[in-house]
C-alpha cells in the first residue's frame, strides 16, 4: 500500500500568511516564519502572499527556489485589504483592480509561483449578478492573458461564501461553473479552487457541488469555520483550527473530503493538484506552531481512513 501515500495524490501545502497571521499584510517576520514551513518536509507545497519590501521579496524568492516546493501565490489578502473588485459595475474601479492584480501576477512570477489564487469581488445582488459574472469573466480573461504573456502560471479562482462573511460574487459552485465555462474557452491555464471550509458557509454538499465543476482543473483547500452562532468571535470565514468548539470541520469531515476527491478521481498520480491547509491561531492561548501541528495530525489521521 506504499503507493497509497497522500504524496502520490496531491502536493500537500499550507497557506503561510494564515498559519502566521503577523505577515498577512506583506510585512513582519516573513522569511523567518516561511523558513519554518520550508524546513518541514511534511509540506511539499506552500502558498505565499504579498511581500512589500523588495529586499525581503528577494530573500523569499531565494528561500523558495532552494526549497523544492510547489509555490502558489495567494492574492486574497491583497484583494481584501485594498477592497479590489474585479466584477465592479464601475469601470474605473474595475481598472484599478485589474492593474493591481497584474502587479500581483508579476510578483507571483518573481517568487517562482506556478499557481496564483484570485477571488471575485462583492456580490451585487440577484438583479445585477449575471451582469457582474460577465464582467468578472472579462476581467479574469484579461488577467490570464497577461499572465500567459509572461509565463505558464495557472490562475485559479477561489470559491468563497455568498452571504455570511466575504459575500463574494463567486459564490456558489453553479456560478463558478458558469464563469469557468466562459473563461476556459477563451484562455489556457485557468482553474478553480474548492475550499472545504466554505461548503458549510455556502450550505452546499461537497460531492454535489464538485460534480458541477469537476471537468475544470481544480486545486483544493481544507480548513474550518464557525457559522451557527453569530455571537461567537470566530463566526464567519476566519479559518480557526480543526476541532475548535463550535466549528464545522474536524477529522471525519476532512476524511470524507479526501474520500470524495479520490472517488471522483480529482486527485491522484495523474492529477497531483495542490491541496493546502488554511488555518490560523485565533484564540489567546493558541500559537502558530501548535495550530500547524494540529493540522498535520488531522491530515495524517484523515488520510489513514481513506479507502
Amino acid at each position: 500500500m506504499s503507493n497509497f501515500s497522500i504524496y502520490n495524490h496531491v502536493k500537500l501545502g499550507i497557506v503561510h500568511f494564515k498559519a502566521y497571521p503577523q505577515v498577512v499584510n506583506g510585512t513582519g517576520p516573513i522569511v523567518e516564519t516561511l523558513r519554518k514551513i520550508v524546513e518541514d518536509d511534511f509540506w511539499t507545497a506552500v502558498e505565499v502572499g504579498m511581500v512589500k519590501d523588495v529586499k525581503v521579496r528577494n530573500e523569499v524568492r531565494n528561500l523558495l527556489e532552494t526549497s523544492h516546493m510547489e509555490v502558489a501565490y495567494a492574492s486574497q489578502s491583497k484583494i481584501l485589504s485594498n477592497k479590489l473588485n474585479l466584477n465592479s459595475l464601475d469601470k474605473s474601479e474595475r481598472r484599478v483592480a485589474i492593474g493591481s492584480l497584474k502587479s500581483a501576477i508579476e510578483e507571483a512570477y518573481h517568487l517562482g509561483a506556478t499557481r496564483m489564487r484570485i477571488m471575485s469581488g462583492k456580490d451585487p445582488g440577484a438583479d445585477k449578478r449575471e451582469e457582474a459574472k460577465d464582467i468578472f469573466a472579462d476581467s479574469l480573461t484579461e488577467l490570464i492573458e497577461y499572465s500567459n504573456s509572461l509565463g505558464n502560471m495557472y490562475i485559479t479562482l477561489k470559491i468563497f461564501d455568498r452571504d455570511i462573511d466575504k459575500c463574494a460574487l463567486i459564490g456558489h459552485f453553479s456560478d463558478a461553473a458558469d464563469v469557468a465555462e466562459v473563461v476556459s474557452k477563451r484562455v489556457k491555464n485557468f482553474g478553480l479552487l474548492s475550499d472545504l471550509s466554505h461548503f458549510p458557509l455556502l450550505r452546499e454538499d461537497p460531492k454535489e457541488a464538485l460534480e458541477k465543476v469537476k471537468k475544470y482543473s481544480l486545486d483544493f483547500h481544507i480548513g474550518n469555520c464557525v457559522m451557527r452562532d453569530k455571537l461567537n468571535p470566530m463566526y464567519g470565514d476566519l479559518q480557526p483550527r480543526f476541532g475548535v468548539p463550535g466549528g464545522e470541520i474536524d477529522t471525519p469531515d476532512v476524511q470524507n473530503y479526501f474520500q470524495i476527491l479520490k472517488d471522483m478521481k480529482l486527485i491522484g498520480p495523474d492529477k497531483m493538484p495542490v491541496l493546502s491547509a488554511e488555518v490560523r491561531p485565533l484564540l489567546a492561548a493558541e500559537s502558530s506552531e501548535v495550530i500547524v501541528t494540529n493540522t498535520k495530525r488531522v491530515i495524517k489521521e484523515a488520510w489513514a481512513a481513506v479507502k
